[in-house]
C-alpha cells in the first residue's frame, strides 16, 4: 500500500514539475505593448475576439497567474521588488516581475508537497522534525528560482564580457572610416550576436524615437551590468561633452578592452593551479597509494598470516 501511494505522488510530482517548467518557459505575462503591435500586424484586435477564440492559456491560465501574482506584488516590500526587478533587467527580463514571484510560490509550494510525500513515505506523522524538513524544502523551493536567475545573469554578463572587444574595435574601424557613432553601432548590432547585440539594438530604437543617445547609452550600462561597458560608455558620453574627438576616444578604450581582456585570461591561467589541486587530492592521489602501497600491503598480510 505505501509503495503504491508512493509511486502515485511519484507520478503527480513528475507532472507537476513538467507542467511548471513548461509554464515558466512560456508565460511572459501580458505585455501591452507587444500586444497592440501584433494586432496592427495580424489586423485583427485580441480584445475584439470572442473568448472561445482565445487561446486556454490565455484564457484560464494567464488570468489565474496574474491574480497570484497580484497578490505577490502587494505582500511584499518595495524594496525586494525592486531588487528582484533589477536583477530580471540584468538577466534580460526572461519572465516579467509578476511572472517570477508566481514562478518562485509555485516551486517553494511544490517542494513542500514534496515534503509531505517523503512524511508519509517513511509512516511518520507530521512532528516537529517532519516540519522542520517541509519548511527547508519550501525555503529551498524559493531560494532555487533565485539561484537560477543570478547564474543566468552572470552566463549573460560573460558572454556580454567577452564580445565587447571585437565589437568596439569594430565601432572603431567604422568612426574612423568616417561612419558615425550611430551608424557605427548600428553596424555592430547587425554583425554581432548575443546579448550585446540584442541591448544595443533596443538602444538604438531609442535613440531612433527621439529619446537622447547620452540617456539611451548610459541606460544600455545599466541594463548590462558590465563594468568594462559602463566605463566605456561613459568615456563615450564624456568625450561628447567636451567636444573631444570620438574616434580617438574609441581608440584608447578598445585597447583598454584588449588589455583587460588579457589580464582576466592570464588569472584565469594563474587559478588554474590551485583548481587543480583539489582533482589530484581526491581523484589521482588515493588510486596512486592504492598503486604504489597495495603490493606492500599484501605482502604484509601475508606474512602475518604465516
Amino acid at each position: 500500500m505505501e509503495q503504491n501511494l508512493l509511486a502515485f505522488l511519484a507520478a503527480a510530482l513528475v507532472l507537476v514539475t513538467v507542467f511548471l517548467l513548461i509554464m515558466a518557459s512560456s508565460w511572459r505575462g501580458e505585455n501591452p505593448v507587444r500586444a497592440r503591435v501584433d494586432s496592427l500586424i495580424s489586423g485583427t484586435n485580441r480584445e475584439d475576439l470572442p473568448d472561445l477564440a482565445r487561446p486556454f492559456g490565455e484564457r484560464v491560465l494567464g488570468p489565474a497567474l496574474d491574480a497570484v501574482a497580484n497578490r505577490i506584488l502587494a505582500i511584499l516590500p518595495q524594496s525586494v521588488l525592486d531588487g528582484v526587478r533589477k536583477r530580471l533587467i540584468l538577466a534580460g527580463e526572461p519572465l516579467n516581475l509578476g511572472g517570477f514571484l508566481t514562478v518562485m510560490a509555485l516551486s517553494a509550494g511544490l517542494f513542500v508537497v514534496l515534503g509531505v510525500a517523503l512524511v508519509v513515505a517513511a509512516g511518520g506523522g507530521f512532528q516537529a522534525k517532519a516540519l522542520l524538513v517541509m519548511v527547508a524544502l519550501g525555503g529551498a523551493g524559493l531560494v532555487l528560482p533565485y539561484f537560477w536567475l543570478i547564474n543566468r545573469i552572470r552566463r549573460r554578463q560573460s558572454v556580454i564580457i567577452k564580445s565587447l572587444p571585437d565589437s568596439f574595435d569594430l565601432v572603431t574601424t567604422c568612426v574612423e572610416a568616417g561612419l558615425g557613432l550611430d551608424a557605427a553601432l548600428a553596424r555592430v548590432a547587425e554583425k554581432v550576436q548575443g546579448p550585446f547585440a540584442e541591448e544595443l539594438s533596443r538602444t538604438l530604437r531609442e535613440v531612433g524615437m527621439g529619446r537622447m543617445r547620452r540617456d539611451a547609452l548610459q541606460e544600455l550600462g545599466e541594463r548590462t551590468g558590465v563594468a568594462d561597458l559602463i566605463t566605456f560608455v561613459n568615456a563615450v558620453v564624456q568625450a561628447e561633452q567636451m567636444g573631444t574627438g570620438v574616434g580617438q576616444v574609441l581608440r584608447v578604450q578598445s585597447e583598454q578592452l584588449r588589455l583587460r581582456r588579457r589580464q582576466r585570461a592570464e588569472e584565469m591561467a594563474n587559478q588554474a593551479p590551485v583548481k587543480m589541486v583539489f582533482p589530484l587530492v581526491l581523484c589521482i592521489f588515493p588510486t596512486l597509494f592504492l598503486v604504489i602501497l597495495g603490493p606492500a600491503g599484501i605482502t604484509v598480510y601475508e606474512s602475518f598470516m604465516k
